[in-house]
């Protein structure tokens, strides 16, 4: 009978062992603050009329303190309050102490005025103590303030 409890025993420790992560998580942190947008449009391409090229500059306060600079190409439609557009741009600042720079990816659509945003940074993108930085932005906009909450995971680079 003891054989069988220790063989029991065993396997339920060599079962938990094998279904542990081996790679440490770190956990979803959340930051918040405000910033401000410079808008810089372009000249249209020919024959694109209804797409625009914009260029982004922004100051990012709070959590996120920095700036970023980007792209956007944005298309209107025939009826107003509905667009789409996608962009790219550089954060580079610190971010709750830390320093570095990463990427995000936006791909956002404007039906009857109101706005769907997906925002993430893009995939091993992060520099300094950045590298191994996942996330998603919300950007909330109330009149002519923005504002951002940008949940985030910094994974150690040398866990992965």
């Amino acid at each position: 009978m003891k054989k069988l409890v220790i063989l029991v025993g065993t396997a339920c420790v060599m079962a938990a062992i094998a279904t542990a992560d081996p790679i440490p998580k770190e956990a979803k942190m959340k930051a918040t603050g405000s910033f401000e947008v410079q808008v810089i449009p372009q000249p249209a391409a020919e024959n694109t009329t209804q797409i625009s090229h914009l260029l982004l500059n922004k100051q990012f306060h709070g959590d996120l303190e920095g700036t970023s600079n980007g792209q956007m190409l944005g298309a209107m439609t025939a009826v107003p309050g509905s667009a789409a557009g996608v962009a790219l741009e550089l954060f580079s600042g610190t971010l709750n102490g830390k320093h570095g720079s990463f990427i995000l990816q936006h791909k956002s659509t404007m039906q009857n005025g109101a706005y769907h945003m997906d925002i993430t940074v893009v995939p091993d993108s992060g520099t300094g103590e950045f590298t191994g930085i996942t996330g998603v932005m919300q950007i909330i906009i109330e009149g002519d303030k923005h504002s951002y909450e940008f949940e985030y995971t910094l994974t150690s680079p040398n866990a992965r």
